[in-house]
């Protein structure tokens, strides 16, 4: 990634983690997908930022290009299986599976991906798939 590419990226998680709203944000990563479209931190957080917004069917796109980039990012799977279950598709279980097990091996990943879920339910506190998919994971 080019230092201007990343400067971008930076700065649009640092208004992120500020507490910006996901509406606000969701330029700034279509912008960095654009420019970087190999790169699938920037489309796993997109489809993030779209599941937040109630966008679904983006999210979705997004979340299976984030997988096809980087099959192996356990918050790829997670926000793919998250657009599955809101677009009410087929699939959830493997991704599921592979996060566990990814979990199973890697426990800082499980800390990860709860901070993940615990920012997601304080941005949209009844948002049921999330919920789904915390119990799931045994977060």
């Amino acid at each position: 990634m080019e230092a201007n590419q990343e400067s971008l990226f930076e700065r649009a998680m640092d208004r992120y983690q500020s507490g910006t709203p996901a509406e606000e944000l969701i330029g700034d990563f279509e912008t960095f997908t654009t420019v970087s479209p190999n790169q699938a931190a920037g489309w796993i957080c997109l489809a993030w930022l779209q599941l937040l917004c109630d966008q679904p069917n983006d999210a979705l796109l997004s979340a299976r290009k984030a997988v096809r980039i980087d099959s192996k990012d356990p918050q790829a799977r997670v926000n793919l299986s998250l657009a599955l279950l809101e677009t009410n598709s087929k699939g959830v279980r493997d991704h599921i599976d592979y996060v566990k097990r990814v979990m199973s091996i890697l426990p800082e990943c499980g800390k990860e991906l709860s901070n993940s879920i615990a920012d997601g339910l304080e941005r949209k506190p009844e948002w049921e798939a999330l919920i789904k998919v915390k119990n799931w994971l045994e977060l």
